[in-house]
């Protein structure tokens, strides 16, 4: 089915207004449960293939996260739906003010191939708990994954309520060209200026979650071994190929050798002497991304790491000391295995570099000083912060994900996916009971007096 055939369907399901209950929003979401684990095996399969990407990691990052969203909107979808009630203005007694949340219609969810089913499927879960109808624009890139997901969705739903597209530039333009009523991205910052100028068009409402450079900051007063631990764990996950991932360490200069130190044994405790043949280390996407990365690399100093093998998409985890601030790997996410190792004099320096840059989808504090952590909470804005840990707030169903200014905006998760997909409608009902003569011409009630009223009614 064409782009422009697909989205008349899905608007004239819209209509029939099928998707509205709160009985067929959670059976809905119930089915996608279903399909999510008996494909399993398959979306394992998949991301190993794609990416080598150890099956510890696939499942808590993608099966483990979609099942948490699903049984969460379950829970909480009838309570969601709920009418809020406001309190209404004197001047408009009797009557009545509420909120109504209502489905925009129909939403276009634009997934990219680095996580493939979790940044696709988890935003699919809030359109389905919100009442939406969903096209699903899957990247080529992750070839394998991508088939899953198309034979995983066309199974298990009809194309006119959800339905799921593979393809590249050319398919996402010919569904960007049709009159969605929402549009939700994840991908770089290049694409997502794209996506918002095609959207402006036509004034449709966007989510973008984008990425950026994420910073992590390490203190004198952090306890190295962990830090350590946790920053190669959130760095090195997937490779580094997660938007979230530390793009660069700035350390105190008085600990820099510990803490590089301290980064190289643990990177060596995780994944061998012969990190190539460790199972528990993934590959980069394909060579067009791994010839990037070698780019960056150029004329950098490694303190460890820096192995590559193109036949087999290799890049060993890499610690780089020494980095100017003007190096091409400092001018662009990075989006891999590559960690900068940058040093500061003092914290207002740090914050003085992080507020040089444009806001990140992330940052990174390891310090036990509350003033430290106060200081870079008031004085640093990204979409969020972790500290004294890495990439782990992603996975907290009651905490709001997204990014801010170039990072994205926008955020989803638990009740926040429902409120994205989501039109709160204000409702005013008036009672006719009562007509209060004052309001209407010819004016007879004098300035003074309608301004003595309305300090005293408020």
């Amino acid at each position: 089915m064409d782009a422009e055939s697909l989205y008349r369907s899905q608007r004239a399901y819209i209509m029939k207004g099928q998707t509205r209950p709160a009985e067929f929003r959670s059976r809905q979401c119930e089915t996608l449960k279903r399909a999510v684990l008996e494909y399993e095996p398959q979306i394992l399969a998949a991301i190993g293939k794609d990416m080598r990407r150890p099956e510890t990691e696939a499942y808590t990052s993608e099966v483990m996260m979609i099942i948490k969203e699903i049984d969460h909107a379950v829970r909480h979808i009838r309570s969601w739906m709920k009418p809020i009630r406001v309190r209404t203005s004197w001047m408009l007694r009797p009557g009545k003010g509420y909120i109504l949340p209502e489905p925009y219609g129909n939403a276009l969810i634009i997934g990219p191939w680095n996580y493939p089913f979790q940044l696709l499927l988890c935003p699919l879960v809030g359109a389905i708990a919100a009442g939406n109808t969903a096209v699903l624009k899957i990247s080529d890139i992750a070839e394998h994954s991508a088939k899953v997901i198309e034979e995983m969705v066309s199974r298990y739903f009809e194309p006119e309520y959800i339905a799921a597209v593979q393809g590249g530039p050319e398919e996402t333009q010919q569904l960007l060209d049709q009159e969605f009523d929402y549009i939700f991205f994840t991908g770089s910052v290049a694409v997502g200026k794209i996506i918002m100028e095609k959207a402006a068009t036509r004034l449709t409402p966007v989510t973008l979650e984008l990425g950026g450079k994420s910073p992590c900051i390490v203190t004198p007063e952090a306890r190295l071994e962990t830090a350590a631990r946790r920053i190669c764990w959130g760095k090195f996950f997937n490779a580094g190929q997660t938007c979230i991932a530390s793009d660069y360490i700035l350390v105190q200069e008085s600990i820099r050798d510990a803490l590089l130190a301290s980064l190289r044994d643990t990177l060596k405790q995780f994944y061998g002497r012969d990190i190539r043949e460790s199972a528990d280390y993934g590959r980069i996407i394909n060579r067009r991304h791994f010839r990037r990365l070698l780019r960056l690399m150029e004329n950098q100093k490694v303190f460890f790491g820096g192995e590559t093998n193109e036949s087999e998409l290799f890049i060993a985890p890499t610690l780089l000391q020494d980095v100017s601030p003007q190096s091409p790997v400092m001018q662009e996410e990075i989006f891999g295995p590559l960690l900068p190792v940058l040093t500061y004099r003092s914290l207002d320096e740090a914050i003085h570099f992080i507020r040089s840059l444009p806001n990140p989808l992330a940052l990174y504090l390891f310090s036990d000083k509350k003033a430290t952590q106060k200081r870079i909470l008031q004085e640093t804005s990204s979409g969020s912060v972790n500290i004294n840990e890495t990439l782990s707030q992603v996975s907290s169903i009651t905490l709001p994900f997204g990014g801010v200014g170039e990072s994205g905006m926008g955020c989803y998760h638990g009740e926040e996916s429902f409120r994205t997909f989501t039109h709160y409608k204000s409702v005013l009902h008036r009672s006719i009971r009562f007509d209060n003569s004052m309001k209407y011409a010819p004016y007879r009630t004098p300035l003074k007096y309608l301004k003595r009223v309305m300090r005293l009614i408020g």
